[in-house]
């Protein structure tokens, strides 16, 4: 049995090319990992900040994006890459940035009943407040909030942004990472999610909801999205919180796990900074949702973190390890264990109290379930005794060594030493 309908997504972050033109070459090499969607980020004209979320005009590519000849207006070099994808069965993710635009955006002169205002009629500017000290206040100058809620052109407003994704289904885009969707009142994502998968059914929506409560997230339960994003990625495997997150978000939609993604630190960047942590950060990301999400460079472990504001192609940074063949073994084992290509029910099963833990992961069809392993430890051996194994795992015949590098097999023993940052999944 094959999941064939997992988002298997590799991120690729345009900066990091010197032209649209480019970016096709990496493709047979995302095809033989085995991921099947490509997300890119905001490839849109930019206001002053140069900051790909900082949208200037959404109907104009990044000038930076360009061969010399090429024309903002003409999005031909886009088509040819969308194109490219197609032939190649790549489902194409682009961002849908609705929350704010560009403070010098285009629409402030066009639509300036669009934006919220201040008491003096000024654009107003996000900003979040510092909860452990109030007077510490980030304002995000370069962007304006559209008010998408309470607009006086309201009609205007929600029909332009139903027409900006109708102009990319038409193009071969057919799914849309929202940026900050809770940010976005429940009703408009009802209203244009429903549009885009009448004009083409197999139109997918992504939530980006990290960082928000769960009242924001059940808010946004009903309007029709494929997936969100959860937090796995800072789970440290000594509290329940990712586990408690997992079953809520749930009964939303599916989720998608990542490692690292282009707005966090570089993993390989990050002490210990080893080969084994790296391995590690994937497999648990593989294992933990039905979806998957990779930055492009993680696969050679790299250490400079993707700028939106000023990043560019010298940032790449060289090799440092070769995990292309390994995460193409995962990818796989990920697709063709029915339970890993759901979202399943995690269990503890073993506490937080050990130097390891143990989870397993239940599936919702009627598929088998697998047992985790995982070793805190990202540093040193752990050796774990019978007593420590749970029963659960008589009913499983082999351990696959999620770290070797041929995902290797196993004969379930009494007791094992696990290798530092190892994960070992228990399988019938």
């Amino acid at each position: 049995m094959s999941n064939s309908d997992i988002a298997l997504i590799y991120n690729l972050f345009p900066r990091h090319f010197a032209s649209i033109d480019q970016w096709s070459c990496i493709l047979p090499k995302v095809k033989k990992m085995g991921f099947n969607s490509i997300f890119v980020n905001p490839f849109h004209t930019t206001g002053f900040s140069g900051s790909l979320y900082a949208v200037k005009d959404y109907y104009k590519l990044n000038p930076l994006f360009l061969s010399p000849g090429q024309s903002p207006e003409d999005f031909t070099p886009l088509k040819n890459f969308i194109d490219n994808c197609s032939e190649l069965g790549f489902e194409i993710i682009m961002d849908l940035v609705i929350n704010h635009t560009a403070f010098d955006s285009v629409l402030t002169e066009t639509n300036p009943r669009w934006y919220k205002r201040d008491e003096k009629g000024g654009l107003v500017s996000p900003y979040a407040v510092d909860p452990a000290d109030p007077s510490n206040v980030t304002v995000w100058g370069d962007l304006a909030i559209i008010d998408n809620r309470f607009s006086t052109d309201r009609e205007g407003l929600w029909s332009y942004w139903d027409q900006l994704i109708a102009f990319f289904q038409e193009m071969g885009i057919y799914g849309y990472r929202c940026d900050a969707a809770y940010q976005v009142p429940a009703e408009l994502w009802r209203f244009l999610i429903s549009k885009a998968k009448k004009r083409q059914s197999n139109t997918r929506f992504f939530a980006e909801t990290l960082g928000c409560q769960v009242r924001e997230v059940e808010a946004l339960g009903d309007v029709g999205f494929d997936y969100l994003f959860n937090s796995s990625k800072w789970w440290n495997f000594d509290a329940p919180w990712a586990l408690e997150q997992h079953e809520t978000f749930k009964a939303f939609a599916p989720s998608i796990a990542f490692p690292e993604s282009h707005d966090t630190q570089r993993l390989a960047n990050e002490p210990p900074a080893t080969l084994e942590v790296q391995k590690c950060r994937y497999a648990v990301a593989a294992l933990f949702s039905k979806g998957l999400m990779m930055p492009m460079g993680y696969e050679y472990g790299a250490t400079t973190k993707m700028d939106v504001v000023k990043g560019a192609p010298g940032d790449v940074d060289d090799k440092r390890w070769d995990l292309v063949g390994w995460i193409k073994k995962v990818n796989s084992l990920k697709k063709t264990i029915p339970v890993l290509g759901e979202e399943g029910r995690w269990r503890n099963l073993s506490g937080f109290h050990l130097p390891f833990i143990f989870l397993e992961k239940s599936s919702q069809k009627g598929n088998d379930p697998v047992y985790v392993c995982i070793n805190k430890n990202f540093l040193a051996e752990t050796p774990v005794e019978q007593r420590a194994v749970p029963e659960q795992l008589e009913k499983c015949s082999d351990a696959i060594e999620m770290l070797s590098s041929d995902l290797k097999r196993e004969p379930i023993l009494d007791s094992f030493l696990l290798d530092p940052a190892d994960v070992v999944l228990f399988v019938k």
